[in-house]
């Protein structure tokens, strides 16, 4: 489906009334296309939690033209079914995807299994302590962070 329009006329093509009574909803879940024109913009809200969001935004039901009370959960299953070739995936299938980038995390990702939930003002704060440094955080997040990346591709190089 490429237009929320699309995903309208088969809601009211399966639910009975028109597109209108649908067009609200299916605009809603496309919005993030506001922010990128891609077909990644749907990681924000097709999947499971999107579909209830819509729930919460518009209430459990409509009531369409035809005067059918048609549920909004089925109408947002819908769309995310048109939209993710038949599933509906969990947003854990799509943030599960994203490939980990440095500005993700403050300039660094640590691969050490012993740093994984590490505070990184405690280690600063243990660095000046130890007069390993006398950077304000700021600067010293940045130089860590740098040394790591240089780090990892010497590694890689290697």
């Amino acid at each position: 489906m490429a237009h929320p329009l699309h995903h309208a006329e088969s809601s009211a093509r399966r639910f009975g009334g028109v597109p209108d009574d649908y067009q609200h909803v299916h605009d809603w879940f496309d919005s993030s296309k506001e922010h990128l024109g891609l077909f990644v913009h749907r990681a924000q809200k097709h999947h499971t939690v999107g579909i209830y969001d819509a729930e919460r935004v518009f209430g459990r039901s409509l009531i369409n033209s035809a005067g059918r009370v048609v549920p909004i959960r089925w109408i947002g299953e819908q769309h995310v079914r048109e939209d993710c070739q038949g599933r509906i995936p969990s947003l854990a299938d799509w943030l599960g995807r994203i490939q980990p980038e440095p500005w993700m995390a403050n300039g660094r990702i640590d691969n050490d299994p012993t740093q994984i939930g590490s505070d990184p003002r405690a280690a600063w704060v243990q660095a000046v302590a130890g007069h390993q440094t006398i950077l304000g955080f700021e600067d010293w997040l940045l130089k860590v962070s740098v040394e790591h990346v240089q780090h990892r591709q010497n590694r890689a190089a290697a």
